[in-house]
C-alpha cells in the first residue's frame, strides 16, 4: 500500500502538470485572441473575466519573441492582398486588334466600305452611338457629368447639383414615362378575339382591311362572301355579310373615302362595286377602252374616283369609278409583279418580274426613274410608305429591300438601307404602318411566314410570330387600323387573326 507521502507526491505532480498544461493553453489562446477578438470575448466567457484580466497582466512578459513574429506576420482581414505581377508579359498584347466588319452582326455599324475592318476602341465607341441613337440620345443630365470635382466652389456644386436633378425630373426619356416613337426589339401587343370570328371564310380568306375613318375591318374569301365586323377586340360583331354568286374574291378594297369596296375574282373581266350608303352591289361587265381578258390586280388612287388595274405584258391602265372607263395607259417591259403609289398620289411605283423599278408621274404618264432592284432576280411585291421616306421591294428569294424613296427617284442605281432576309420563302406581302414605324410582310408559302419590322432601327422584332402552336397559318393579306392600334392578317385558314398593338392608344 502507498503511503500518505507517496500519495501527497503523486498529487503534487498532477496538480504541476495540469499547471502546465492550462498555462500552455491560455498561451495559445492569448496569441489567437491577439488577432480575432472574437476569440477574446469566447476566452473571457470559458475562462471568466478576472482569470482574463489576470492573464492580460502576465501576458507581456510571457509573450515570447517568436509569437511577436507570429502575429505580425499574420495578414489581417482588413489589410489588402498583395499585388500579383505576371509571370509573363506579351508586347502582342498591347497591340490593337482588328476587328472584321464584314461578318453579319456587324455589318449594320459600317459606315462605307473603308471600314471593312476596325478597332476593338473604335466598335465599342460605334456601338454606343448607335445604342444611343437608337434610344433617341442621351439625356442632358447624362451628358453633362454630374457633380463638379470636390475642389470647386461648394456654392457652385450645390447649385449645379440642384439643377442636374431638377433637369432629371423633367427629363426622364424612356425609362420612366412612355416614348413617343415606337421602341425596338420587343414589341408591345395583345393577341385578340379574331376580326371576322363572328362570321369565319369557309375558305381561304384573300383580303383583310380596315375602314380608313371608321372602327370597322373588312374580309373577303374564296368562299364569295364579303364581310364588315365593328372591331372592338372582344366580340368583334358582324354587321352585314355579302355573298357574290359564282365569285370567288380574289382581292377587295375599299374606295379612297371608304364609302364602297371594290372586288375582283381570279378569272373574270367583271369586278363588283359595293355602296355600303345604299347597300347595293353593282357588277361591272364591261371597262370601255380595256383590252384585257380579265381583271385581277389593282390599287386604289389616293386622289380617289380611280383605280389603277395591273394589266398584262407590262400595262397600267387608269379606270375612273364613275364613268367605268379607261382614260390612260402606260407600258413597261415585263410583266408587272407589284404596284404602289407616293404618299401624295403623284407618282407610281411599279416593279416588273424582272426585277425593274419604274417610277411614274401620275398626271403626265412620263417615266421619271428606273432602277434595278439590288440582287433581285424574280420581284415580287412592292410598298411605299404614308411619310414617303421608305420604300419596301420583295422578292421570290424572300429578300425585302428597303430603300430610301428619294434616292429611289434621284439615282439609277440606288443602294439599299437594308436587306431584311428573316423570309425564307417568296415574299408576297407588304405593307406599312400608318405611322411608318413598322414594315409588315409575309410569305403565303409558308406558315407563320410574317415578320415586323422596326424601321428606325431596321431591325425585326423578336417577339412576332411567337406561340406554342400555329395560328397564322399561310398569310395572303396584311393590314394596319388607320392609327395602327390594331393589326390583322388573313390566312388560308379561313380566320383573320387581330392583334392590339399596346404603344398605339387609338383604333
Amino acid at each position: 500500500m502507498e503511503t500518505e507521502t507517496e500519495m501527497e507526491s503523486r498529487k503534487r505532480a498532477r496538480l504541476e502538470k495540469e499547471e502546465v498544461t492550462r498555462r500552455t493553453n491560455v498561451d495559445k489562446v492569448a496569441v489567437v485572441g491577439a488577432r480575432w477578438p472574437a476569440l477574446r470575448q469566447l476566452e473571457e466567457i470559458v475562462l471568466g473575466t478576472a482569470h482574463a484580466q489576470e492573464e492580460e497582466e502576465e501576458e507581456e512578459p510571457r509573450k515570447s519573441s517568436d509569437d511577436e513574429e507570429l502575429v505580425q506576420s499574420e495578414l489581417s482581414p482588413l489589410q489588402p492582398p498583395p499585388i500579383k505581377r505576371a509571370a509573363w508579359l506579351d508586347e502582342d498584347d498591347e497591340l490593337e486588334e482588328e476587328v472584321d466588319m464584314k461578318h453579319r452582326f456587324r455589318s449594320d455599324l459600317m459606315r462605307g466600305d473603308a471600314e471593312s475592318t476596325m478597332s476593338k476602341q473604335k466598335l465599342q465607341q460605334r456601338m454606343r452611338e448607335h445604342f444611343q441613337k437608337s434610344m433617341g440620345g442621351a439625356p442632358s443630365w447624362a451628358v453633362s457629368g454630374g457633380r463638379k470635382s470636390p475642389t470647386d466652389d461648394e456654392e457652385e456644386d450645390e447649385e449645379e447639383e440642384d439643377g442636374n436633378h431638377d433637369d432629371l425630373l423633367r427629363r426622364t426619356g424612356t425609362f420612366v414615362a412612355s416614348s413617343d416613337s415606337l421602341p425596338s426589339g420587343i414589341l408591345k401587343m395583345k393577341k385578340c378575339l379574331h376580326a371576322n370570328a363572328a362570321r369565319p371564310s369557309e375558305d381561304r380568306l384573300s383580303s383583310v382591311q380596315f375602314h380608313p375613318s371608321a372602327q370597322v375591318v373588312m374580309t373577303a374569301g374564296l368562299d364569295c362572301s364579303l364581310s364588315l365586323f365593328q372591331v372592338d377586340g372582344k366580340t368583334n360583331a358582324k354587321i352585314q355579310s355579302v355573298h357574290l354568286d359564282r365569285f370567288p374574291v380574289h382581292k377587295a378594297c375599299f374606295s379612297c373615302h371608304g364609302d364602297a369596296v371594290i372586288a375582283t375574282s381570279l378569272r373574270n373581266k367583271m369586278f363588283y362595286v359595293y355602296d355600303m350608303m345604299e347597300g347595293r352591289v353593282t357588277p361591272v361587265h364591261t371597262v370601255r377602252g380595256l383590252n384585257e381578258g380579265r381583271v385581277k390586280e389593282f390599287s386604289v388612287c389616293p386622289e380617289g374616283g380611280a383605280l389603277l388595274l395591273t394589266g398584262t405584258r407590262g400595262y397600267l391602265h387608269t379606270l375612273t369609278l364613275k364613268t367605268k372607263e379607261v382614260v390612260s395607259s402606260v407600258k413597261m417591259n415585263g410583266d408587272v409583279s407589284g404596284v404602289a403609289f407616293s404618299h401624295d398620289g403623284s407618282k407610281v411605283f411599279a416593279s416588273s418580274e424582272e426585277g425593274e423599278v419604274y417610277v411614274w408621274d401620275v398626271r403626265t404618264n412620263r417615266c421619271l426613274n428606273k432602277f434595278l432592284d439590288d440582287g433581285c432576280v424574280r420581284s415580287t411585291c412592292i410598298a411605299t410608305s404614308p411619310n414617303g421616306h421608305y420604300l419596301a421591294c420583295g422578292s421570290q428569294a424572300g429578300v425585302v429591300n428597303i430603300y430610301s424613296q428619294e434616292a429611289c427617284l434621284n439615282s439609277a442605281n440606288p443602294r439599299p438601307l437594308k436587306a431584311v432576309m428573316n423570309l425564307l420563302t417568296s415574299a408576297t406581302s407588304l405593307t406599312f404602318n400608318p405611322t411608318s414605324e413598322i414594315l409588315a410582310m409575309a410569305s403565303r408559302a409558308e406558315d407563320e411566314a410574317v415578320r415586323l419590322v422596326h424601321l428606325a432601327s431596321l431591325s425585326v422584332f423578336s417577339n412576332f410570330p411567337v406561340s406554342k402552336r400555329k395560328f397564322l397559318h399561310r398569310t395572303s393579306c396584311l393590314h394596319f387600323s388607320p392609327h395602327s392600334g390594331f393589326f390583322s392578317l388573313a390566312n388560308n385558314k379561313g380566320h383573320a387573326p387581330l392583334f392590339r398593338l399596346l404603344h398605339y392608344k387609338s383604333f
